[in-house]
């Protein structure tokens, strides 16, 4: 038996004995006369109530009344239980002749003026019987469908953190490739420790490909060796200032995020000047909010805010992993520097 099955029979056993209960109680306590074979009677109305109301179950899961329209449903509601309420008369009625037990109050009446007013009788206690039927399947059908909508968010989120990576990835190895590239006839040995450093982060990177966030240090040392790599190949036209606060270290990142920032410093700030520059790291707490700054160098030009996909990937990063409470700013810090700076609550 499945749970559903399960949890069903014990509800029908439960409902049908509390209204068998309830009926023995008003008989005991305020009935004013004796009626013969009493419990025979309420035995046989509790019986066949559970079997009519477990055809009625069937009826109503065969024909999918539960997935109809609403207004549908309600007709199907009333139709359902009237059709039922004469059914459970007629059975009653019938066995209850059949077995010389049925109860008439002493009243001569015809068997279909007694099935009529079983059938309103019978009415009122299928009306609860359905009512209770159809509230529960519409909140677990309500709640089913929102854990479903809540699933389909869950893998829309990771399938889109998934694409920003393998974005990022592709990316970094290249500008980082076209790197050694340019030292390997310069000089070789150099170009020996550039691959070097870019295997450390390679093997970095792909550690960090199923994490969601890393430690800020663990980040900061994929950082310092892709820079220890550029620097062979600026020298003395790029400095590099960490400005890192220790208790800033063990806080969670996303991974490859601050590497794609410096990254693009480079690439379009550094890169395009003539004398080189300055790339400046600083990480600090303020205000309950962890704060990583990378300043850099040059001056934005609208190209590079609207279109840089190193731009685009980490503000959809944020937004998908901090829920919009990361704040993400790319702006001129002076006539000389660019800042790139954000902010992620504690």
């Amino acid at each position: 038996m499945s749970r559903e099955n399960f949890k069903y029979w014990i509800c029908q056993i439960v409902g049908w004995g509390a209204y068998a209960g309830i009926s023995i109680f008003f008989y005991l306590t305020l009935s004013t006369r004796k009626i013969d074979n009493f419990f025979l009677l309420v035995a046989i109305d509790i019986l066949i109530g559970l079997g009519v109301s477990h055809l009625m179950r069937m009826v109503i899961k065969e024909y999918k009344f539960l997935q109809n329209y609403i207004q549908k449903q309600i007709v199907l509601f009333g139709i359902t239980i009237i059709v039922f309420s004469v059914v459970y008369a007629c059975a009653d009625v019938g066995i209850e002749k059949l077995l010389g037990v049925k109860d008439t109050m002493g009243e001569n009446i015809s068997v279909w003026n007694e099935i009529a007013r079983n059938s309103i009788n019978n009415f009122f206690i299928l009306f609860i019987w359905n009512l209770i039927y159809y509230t529960y399947h519409y909140i677990e059908f309500n709640r089913l469908q929102e854990l479903n909508t809540l699933k389909l968010k869950a893998s829309v989120k990771e399938l889109e953190l998934k694409t920003i990576k393998s974005h990022i990835n592709p990316h970094f190895i290249f500008n980082a490739l076209n790197s050694i590239r340019a030292l390997v006839d310069e000089n070789p040995v150099r170009a020996r420790t550039a691959i070097t450093e870019l295997s450390n982060i390679l093997r970095s990177s792909m550690q960090t490909e199923k994490l969601e966030t890393v430690p800020l240090e663990r980040e900061l040392n994929i950082v310092k060796d892709y820079l220890a790599l550029e620097q062979m190949r600026f020298e003395e036209r790029l400095k590099v200032e960490l400005k890192i606060d220790e208790d800033t270290l063990e806080q969670p990142v996303p991974p490859m995020m601050l590497q794609t920032l410096v990254e693009n410093a480079i690439k379009h700030g550094i890169s395009k000047k003539m004398n080189g520059g300055v790339i400046r790291i600083i990480s600090s707490f303020k205000n309950d909010h962890h704060e990583l700054i990378v300043q850099n160098t040059g001056q934005l030009s609208g190209h590079f805010n609207e279109d840089g996909f190193g731009i685009r990937s980490t503000q959809d990063r944020l937004n998908l992993l901090y829920h919009g409470n990361a704040v993400f700013s790319l702006t001129n810090l002076n006539d000389e520097m660019v800042q790139t700076k954000i902010v992620i609550p504690v």
